[in-house]
């Protein structure tokens, strides 16, 4: 009975450890939305950015959208403690949005913590985009994103998707997987947006605070 007893301690330990060392080693910065994001449609993203170091907390986020899929609105949702900056760069080819040709698109968004905030050890924060229309030509958008540490560390999410049946990479990019649109579908608007006219976006309240109801439910 004891031998039983002190081989059933051993595995209960080694499950424990099993988690504890897997929890971090699986938790990584991601990208979601609060209904399916619908080809040619907006929609909201949430970036989920957990803290992966016991000894420093994390103090900058930096997304890059991608050139080849330009996004001709691009609103950002304001973080308690956090500034937020959107920085577009000129298109190699216009793209049509709302009739009429845009020029230049957003390419990286940047959250910085202000003084005496940050993601803690342990601890995780989100952070929300507005994004469209999305593109049709594609089923999914990479969104490398950059993870700074009061320590000085950067951690680059940039590893593109594996291969079907492949191991996942250390550091997979954030993914935002895309579907196509149904009979019937109003541009999948899982948050409707209007033109400000400079290609950056603003977000309808009433219908964005629908989308967290539904998101939340």
């Amino acid at each position: 009975m004891r031998t039983l007893a002190k081989a059933g301690a051993v595995l209960a330990t080694a499950a424990v450890l099993a988690l504890t060392t897997a929890g971090p080693a699986s938790a990584h910065v991601t990208a979601s939305t609060p209904k399916d994001a619908v080809q040619g449609g907006y929609t909201k993203v949430t970036l989920r950015v957990p803290n992966e170091r016991p000894d420093a907390g994390t103090v900058k986020l930096e997304l890059t959208l991608p050139a080849e899929y330009p996004l001709a609105s691009v609103s950002t949702k304001p973080t308690p403690g956090w500034k937020v900056e959107a920085v577009k760069e000129k298109l190699a080819t216009p793209v049509k949005s709302h009739g009429r040709d845009v020029t230049e698109a957003v390419r990286t968004v940047t959250w910085t913590a202000e003084p005496g905030t940050r993601i803690e050890p342990g601890q995780f924060n989100e952070f929300d985009l507005s994004v469209g229309p999305l593109p049709d030509n594609t089923d999914k958008l990479v969104l490398p994103a950059k993870q700074t540490y009061d320590s000085g560390e950067v951690v680059d999410w940039n590893a593109p998707p594996p291969a079907e049946g492949a191991e996942e990479p250390d550091r997979p990019a954030p993914v935002l997987t895309l579907v196509a649109k149904k009979d019937g579908d109003d541009h999948g608007t899982a948050t409707a947006v209007a033109s400000t006219g400079d290609g950056v976006a603003a977000a309808s309240p009433t219908t964005d605070d629908t989308a967290r109801w539904l998101g939340g439910a």
